[in-house]
C-alpha cells in the first residue's frame, strides 16, 4: 500500500496545481479581453493622426524646420526601450522580446554605436543585469493597462534627448501584437520618424506616414504650420510609444493564456497517467492479498 499511498499523494498535488493553473488561465481570459478592447480602440487614432502629420510634413517639405524632423548624425549614441513584463508564466513572450533586443543592441554596438539602454518590466530589468549591462533607467511601474500618462513622461525623455542632439535615433523592442494567434517581437524606430520622405533605418519597416506620404495635398494653414507641427509631431511620437505599450499588454495576456491552457492540459494528463499507475498498484496489491489468504486457507485445511 506504501506505493499507492505515494501516487495518491502525487495525485492530489497535481489536482492542486491544476486548479491553480485553470484559474489563472481563466484570469487571463479575462484580462486579455479588457486590454484587447482597449488597444483595438486606439488603433484607429494612432494611425489616423500618423497619417495627417506625414500628409503635413510632405506638404511643406522644405520649408519649416524642426528638430524633430532633422536627422541627428555623429553623436555615436543611439537609445533603446525594451518592454518587457512585471510578472512571468507568460510562455516564451519575454525570452522572443529580449533575444530581439539583444541582437538589436549587437548590432548598433558593432556598427560602432553606443547604446542607452531604458527597460520596462522587473523581468527586463533582471536579465540585463544578469548579462551585466546596467539599464540607464528602469520602470515596473506599468501594469497590464497602460495609461497614456505613464507613457508620456517616457516619450518626453526620449524627445529631449533627440531635439538636444544628444542621440542618433531612439528604438522600442516590444511584442507586436497583430492577431489572438499571431505576435511577433519587433524593434520599432521611434525617433527619427522612419517613414519620413528619404529617410529609413534598415531592418524597420516603413510606418503609416510613407504609405500615405504620396497622397500630399495643398493646405492652407490656420494657425501657422510652425504651430500645428509644434503640436502633432511630439503628440505623434507619444501616441506610437503608447500603442507599442497596449500591444505589448495584450501580447503578454495572450501568451499567459495559452502557456496556463497548456499547462492545465498537462496536468490533466498527469492525473490521467498517474489514476492508472495506481489502479495497476491496487489492483496488485489487491492480489498479493487474495494470495495470502489462499494460501493460510490451504494451510489450515
Amino acid at each position: 500500500m506504501a506505493k499507492a499511498r505515494a501516487i495518491v499523494k502525487r495525485r492530489k498535488v497535481v489536482q492542486n496545481i491544476r486548479k491553480i493553473t485553470r484559474t489563472m488561465q481563466l484570469i487571463a481570459t479575462a484580462r486579455y479581453q479588457q486590454t484587447f478592447n482597449r488597444a483595438v480602440a486606439s488603433k484607429p487614432y494612432t494611425a489616423k493622426i500618423t497619417e495627417l502629420v506625414g500628409q503635413l510634413i510632405t506638404g511643406i517639405q522644405g520649408r519649416i524646420e524642426h528638430p524633430l524632423l532633422k536627422v541627428n548624425q555623429g553623436t555615436g549614441r543611439c537609445g533603446l526601450l525594451v518592454i518587457t513584463s512585471n510578472r512571468g508564466l507568460c510562455g516564451g513572450y519575454n525570452g522572443n522580446v529580449l533575444r530581439t533586443a539583444v541582437g538589436h543592441l549587437n548590432a548598433r554596438e558593432q556598427a560602432g554605436l553606443s547604446v542607452e539602454l531604458h527597460v520596462v518590466g522587473k523581468k527586463g530589468i533582471a536579465y540585463f543585469r544578469f548579462l551585466g549591462r546596467e539599464p540607464a533607467s528602469t520602470n515596473t511601474r506599468i501594469e497590464d493597462k497602460p495609461k497614456f500618462a505613464d507613457v508620456e513622461p517616457i516619450a518626453e525623455g526620449f524627445i529631449r534627448q533627440y531635439a538636444a542632439g544628444h542621440v542618433d535615433s531612439v528604438h522600442v523592442a516590444y511584442m507586436r501584437f497583430l492577431s489572438a494567434g499571431t505576435q511577433r517581437p519587433e524593434v520599432l524606430q521611434l525617433l527619427p520618424m522612419p517613414s519620413l520622405p528619404g529617410r529609413s533605418d534598415p531592418g524597420v519597416a516603413a510606418g503609416p506616414i510613407a504609405r500615405h506620404a504620396m497622397s500630399a495635398a495643398d493646405y492652407d494653414f490656420t494657425p501657422a504650420p510652425e504651430a500645428i507641427l509644434a503640436e502633432l509631431l511630439p503628440l505623434t511620437v507619444k501616441t506610437r510609444l503608447h500603442q507599442c505599450f497596449m500591444d505589448a499588454a495584450v501580447s503578454e495576456q495572450v501568451a499567459r493564456m495559452v502557456a496556463m491552457k497548456a499547462a492545465t492540459e498537462a496536468a490533466g494528463d498527469m492525473i490521467k497517467d498517474l489514476t492508472r499507475k495506481y489502479n495497476r498498484a491496487r489492483q496488485s496489491q489487491i492480489t498479493l492479498e487474495l494470495l495470502d489468504i489462499m494460501g493460510g486457507a490451504e494451510a489450515l485445511a
